[in-house]
């Protein structure tokens, strides 16, 4: 994870008016931000949307970050709203895009060849119910703490890692990870 205080920094340049400040900001999270939208949705096309939608809706609330946390932190539950209100609009299972994980790092054949091993990983995690995966994405793609995850999703720790071992349990289950390991 970046330097909390090098983004307190930049968010405290974008405020005073600094475009490139915010271009840094944008800049240092859209990778991550789409990923997470990606892996929540499993359609690449949505999660760009969202991954927009998430930056216009920081932008607009930036006057009303106070810095209780990590920048990081509000950044991610802001984009785990998004994705939540888009999987409760679509009211469906979510099915994962065959290329989800296509180019998801990019260009190169180290890349493709990730992805191609991931694969069976984001098919399981897709079919986890929302909270489960939003445990998920954060614990282990993010690195988040359990403390973190509970500030981010409004719950508590220990409902924290209640959804992520039951997501666990659910995984194990799974007939594509017992093929895939």
């Amino acid at each position: 994870m970046r330097s909390d205080a090098s983004d307190e920094a930049l968010v405290r340049r974008a405020l005073a008016g600094s475009d490139s400040a915010w271009t840094k900001l944008v800049g240092r999270y859209q990778q991550r931000i789409y990923n997470y939208a990606l892996r929540m949705i499993g359609h690449p096309d949505d999660a760009l949307d969202l991954m927009q939608e998430v930056f216009v809706g920081v932008l607009r609330n930036l006057p009303g970050y106070r810095g209780d946390g990590a920048f990081a932190a509000w950044l991610f539950r802001i984009a785990a709203y998004r994705c939540t209100d888009y999987l409760r609009r679509r009211r469906v299972a979510v099915p994962l895009d065959e290329t989800a994980w296509d180019g998801v790092d990019g260009e190169s054949v180290e890349a493709e060849s990730r992805a191609d091993a991931n694969r069976p990983i984001a098919m399981a995690l897709a079919r986890l119910p929302a909270e489960q995966r939003h445990v998920v994405e954060l614990k282990f793609f993010q690195e988040f703490t359990f403390d973190d995850i509970a500030g981010q999703l409004g719950i508590s720790p220990n409902t924290a890692k209640t959804r992520l071992y039951g997501a666990l349990r659910k995984l194990r289950q799974h007939k594509e990870l017992k093929d895939a390991l």
